[in-house]
């Protein structure tokens, strides 16, 4: 009795579920179109405008031509009397214009200073689909030396991160004189994750590089405040940067569609460990004066972990770790600091 009492409640109970999980199903479908176009909208945004900093970098550069690619390089002249000339290689996935804070500082110690964006970076050409690596990079940075009619010069290389593994392929190619090399005259690296089994890549970068079909997606749906909110973990408690210096980097990156080949950058990460013998080993072999400096609060090559591994294995080169404060981007976080352990290095030979 009691079955067929309540019969009529279930019946109408069922039909009004029915009848919510339609609506329901109808309201998402209104919120997905109109999601599509908005994001349609999104995925054009135009990059932003220069800065009249980054501006009055890039106006102050030049460009080369490598294999159909535009290359920006900045060039300035300092020391009258001095040969020393400075190649200055930066980091993942910022620009030359991460060494603006000592430029002049250096110019005043050497008669040329010279940085590039690497292809993909910057100011240069990103092209897409294509395979980037650190020996292209380097070869990249071989065809610059050749076009300012450096070729029988020695170099003095100054890196950072990403620009610390293709000084590497740099050395192993001096080292080994193999045609077309740059004559290395020292070699000073900064915060680059040289040895795969101390490096911890940030989660957007690993999730940019082992993602497959999936990464152009991701790439497309990064925006600044995601940007930010990543580089600002690399950087010190008491060394971040500006909101317009943050802008300054993402627009480095936007710059010719930069965000759309982060995933296929990244890639340097895998070629690290495919090649740590070569790299690794060239830098433990070489005869070439070295000298690292190092922000000890990196998340990436953490301390004492990195630096320990890098005294113990590289027992030749010498050592500056700035202050505890100082993080992935020593450079820029403590320019003098910086500077001032790069002079003592480049005056010690």
């Amino acid at each position: 009795c009691l079955r067929r009492t309540n019969l009529p409640c279930l019946q109408k109970n069922d039909s009004e579920c029915g009848s919510a999980r339609r609506a329901s199903r109808e309201w998402w479908l209104y919120v997905a179109l109109l999601c599509v176009p908005l994001l349609a909208v999104y995925l054009h945004i135009p990059p932003p405008q220069l800065s009249p900093a980054l501006n009055s970098w890039r106006t102050s550069g030049h460009f080369f031509t490598f294999r159909g690619n535009n290359i920006f390089y900045k060039e300035s002249f300092g020391v009258v009397g001095s040969s020393d000339v400075l190649l200055l290689l930066h980091g993942f996935p910022t620009s030359s214009y991460d060494w603006y804070k000592i430029w002049d500082s250096l110019t005043q110690r050497f008669n040329r200073v010279i940085a590039l964006d690497f292809l993909g970076f910057g100011f240069s050409h990103k092209p897409r689909p294509h395979r980037y690596s650190i020996f292209e990079q380097a070869s990249v940075v071989e065809a610059l030396v050749t076009h300012l009619g450096l070729s029988e010069q020695r170099i003095n290389i100054l890196s950072h991160d990403y620009g610390d593994t293709v000084a590497l392929e740099l050395l192993y190619r001096s080292d080994h004189n193999r045609s077309g090399h740059i004559t290395i005259n020292s070699l000073c690296l900064s915060n680059g994750g040289i040895f795969p089994e101390t490096h911890y890549p940030r989660f957007l970068q690993k999730v940019l590089k082992d993602s497959g079909f999936i990464s152009p997606v991701f790439t497309r749906l990064i925006n600044f405040q995601l940007f930010s909110r990543g580089i600002r973990d690399v950087f010190g408690p008491y060394t971040q940067p500006t909101e317009a210096e943050f802008w300054d980097m993402w627009t480095g990156i936007r710059f010719n569609d930069g965000n759309l080949v982060m995933d296929s950058i990244l890639q340097y990460i895998n070629q690290r460990l495919k090649h740590r013998e070569r790299w690794v080993g060239t830098l433990t072999s070489t005869s070439t004066p070295l000298h690292m400096i190092y922000g000890p609060l990196d998340p990436v090559n953490p301390h004492p972990e990195f630096i320990q591994l890098y005294q113990k294995l590289v027992q030749r080169s010498t050592v500056s770790v700035l202050d505890e404060h100082v993080s992935h981007y020593p450079q820029l976080e403590d320019p003098t600091g910086f500077f001032n352990a790069y002079l003592s290095f480049i005056n010690s030979f």
